[in-house]
């Protein structure tokens, strides 16, 4: 297995915060070089040093930095690319400006290698009773039968439906879609989760994602799967934050909304979510590790929505509720 080495630019307040959202993402480790650090050791050194090496005072005038590694395969590019979206969302949070730039930058291997690169490991596979998911340079094997096949290129963006966390939500999404649904997409990545609600039988979708690039990796997808813009809207921007492209989502009620995100923004975007489910809607959020589901269940309460379904894999779960 090869690995490549992600460097995270920050600052010194931003560090707790983003260790805790990495490891939402399932990154348990990282290493943090921390410049504030090393300025006060510099500031408080007692004068037995008669010199410091160079590279030690480049360190001084180096950002903080959070590095994490990364498998080259499947799970690898989805963390990177989950990666990405969360530091989005902390910039969009970071009204004051004090997390820094926020950029994930990959080095020992150029990215448009390592996106080629683990293609070898993104088989064709099947998802719960119904879906056959397919990048577009394989071929469907014996088990696509009497299934249906969604074709997904993630380029940059997450969702393969190889993670865990993307399996659990098509599970439980499988059997909610009728010719009369209409969904709502929150942090859609790839756009798998609402295209594969489309290639199932629902109406019509729309997405939203906070990374903009998510819009025509979302686009391209559809595209592959025979689905054009008139069943099928993706949009840029944070629903916790822009308060007009919330309340231009709130104008319909749908009749299933989609959250594939983590808990630390599943919480905050509880209370909003009664405002956009029809009559007798259901609500299907997933990126939740084991350990948090309890917290999420509870703002889920809070906000008058009842949990009616939990499902759990390999240390993460996905909750189903319903207005209480």
């Amino acid at each position: 297995m090869n690995w490549t080495q992600v460097d995270i630019y920050t600052t010194t307040p931003a560090i707790d915060l983003l260790s805790v959202r990495l490891q939402d993402l399932g990154i348990r480790g990282c290493m943090v070089q921390d410049a504030q650090d090393f300025q006060e050791f510099l500031e408080q050194k007692d004068g037995k040093w008669d010199y410091l090496e160079d590279g030690l005072m480049e360190l001084a005038s180096c950002e903080t930095c959070v590095t994490v590694y990364l498998p080259e395969d499947a799970q690898g590019a989805e963390m990177l690319a989950a990666l990405r979206t969360m530091l989005a969302q902390m910039k969009a949070e970071d009204t004051e400006h004090q997390y820094g730039r926020l950029e994930a930058v990959c080095s020992g291997i150029r990215e448009e290698d390592w996106a080629n690169n683990w293609k070898q490991y993104f088989k064709p596979f099947p998802v719960g009773n119904k879906l056959y998911i397919k990048p577009s340079w394989e071929e469907p094997t014996a088990e696509a039968a009497g299934r249906t096949i969604l074709e997904i290129d993630p380029a940059s963006s997450f969702g393969t439906g190889q993670h865990h966390t993307t399996r659990l939500c098509l599970e439980l999404m499988e059997n909610e879609i009728t010719p009369a649904t209409r969904l709502l997409d929150l942090g859609c990545g790839s756009g798998i989760l609402s295209i594969a609600a489309l290639a199932l039988g629902a109406s019509a979708a729309v997405a939203v994602d906070i990374d903009p690039k998510a819009v025509d990796v979302a686009y391209e997808n559809a595209a592959l799967n025979g689905i054009g813009k008139e069943r099928y809207t993706v949009r840029a921007g944070d629903v916790l934050t822009d308060r007009a492209l919330a309340a231009e989502l709130a104008q319909e009620r749908y009749q299933l909304v989609l959250a594939n995100i983590v808990a630390d923004v599943i919480i905050p975007l509880a209370p909003q979510v009664p405002g956009l489910l029809a009559e007798g809607g259901v609500f299907l959020c997933s990126g939740i590790l084991d350990s948090r589901a309890h917290e999420v269940a509870e703002a889920l309460a809070r906000s008058g929505l009842r949990v009616t379904r939990k499902r759990e894999r390999n240390g993460w779960a996905a909750l189903e509720a319903v207005l209480a």
